[in-house]
Order: C-alpha cells, then structure tokens, then sequence
C-alpha cells in the first residue's frame, strides 16, 4: 500500500532535484483537491521551487482557472486524457514556471459512468520545453483515500520524470569545452616568457 511517507520522500528527492536544476513548478488538481501541492509544500524551503496550485474542482473553475476549452469537456467529459493536458498545460502557462502537474479522476464512492468507474485517474504533466506525459490509471474501487494518496505519488513520479529531461545533458559538455580552450591558448605563451635569458648584470 503506497503510503505518506512515499510522497513525503518523493517530494523531497523532487525538490532537490528541481533545486539543482533551477526549475519551478505548479500543480492543477481535481480529485486530489490540492494533495499534491500540499505533500510538496510540507516540506521545509520548498518555495523556492513550488510556484502555486490550482484546486479546480468543478468545470467551471477548470474553464475559468487553467483555461481549459469548453468543447474540450463537452466532448471528453472531465476526467480525460485531453481535460488532464488541457489542465497542465494551462497550469504552465499561468504560471509561467518550467515544470506543471495535472490529475482529474473519479475518487469514489459515487462518480462512475459508463466507461468511467471509480477509481480511473487522468494525469499529465507539461514542461516548458514542451515535453507533454500522460498516463491513465484505473486503480479500482480502493477507497477514495486510497485512490487521491496513490494518485500524489503518480503525480511526483510524473515530475520526476520531466524533472530528468534531457535538456541538462549539453550545459556540462559546453561546460567544460569552455574550460579547456583557454588552457590551451595561453600555456605556450606561459613557457615563452620563462624560456626569456635574464639580462647579464653590468660589472
């Protein structure tokens, strides 16, 4: 059973990571109503990484708040894959931070549609440098705390994941290719100046 000390420990690593790499973060939530944000936000110093949440629990607030199309819900309802993008990529953009969280589900007990039980979860996750995840989860009829404390830890895993983007892989390499060309040019002109004879002393 995934627990509060997973998130609490997801967070953390989370947060040091995106203080590392200078990224910052919004979370847009639904049936977690805030968890996510929450869970981050526990932790000592995480606000020079944690931007703001949005809680948008019903459709108008997810129109109004993230900017998410009515026809986007209209035609795939709230908890779907293109309401949960539309949700992270709002957050993003609002925001204007490099890294957002989106989840839209059905918690339960009461909720289920045809080909909506309790239990299915919708989650994205948007990065400024415009990598978009989603993943759909269908986690069952567990409980409504069971189904919003595994759906944090989705979302953390999910920040994670775009937390380790590729884009930190080239800074290194320009790095030390930045350090290595003045070695280059200046240790000759080091040697020259000691290989100068010292002037004879006049007697």
């Amino acid at each position: 059973m995934v627990g509060g000390s997973d998130a609490r420990a997801l967070s953390r690593s989370l947060l040091d990571l995106c203080r590392m790499r200078k990224l910052t973060i919004a979370t847009a939530e639904s049936c977690t109503g805030g968890l996510v944000a929450g869970a981050l936000t526990d932790i000592p110093g995480s606000s020079d990484v944690i931007d703001r949440g949005f809680v948008t629990y019903s459709n108008e607030a997810k129109r109004a708040m993230l900017g998410v199309e009515a026809s986007t819900l209209a035609n795939f309802g709230a908890v779907s894959k293109e309401t949960a993008t539309a949700m992270a990529i709002g957050a993003l953009e609002r925001a204007d931070v490099d890294l957002a969280v989106a989840i839209t589900g059905i918690a339960g007990p009461g909720g289920a549609t045809p080909g909506k039980p309790v239990g299915l979860v919708h989650f994205a996750a948007a990065a400024r440098d415009g990598r978009i995840i989603h993943r759909e989860h269908r986690f069952g009829a567990i409980g409504r705390s069971a189904v919003r404390a595994r759906s944090v830890v989705e979302a953390l895993r999910m920040l994670m994941d775009l937390a380790r983007g590729p884009q930190v892989t080239a800074k290194p390499q320009r790095a030390v290719a930045s350090r290595l060309r003045p070695r280059v040019t200046r240790s000759p002109r080091r040697h020259a100046v000691k290989r100068r004879p010292p002037r004879s002393p006049r007697g």
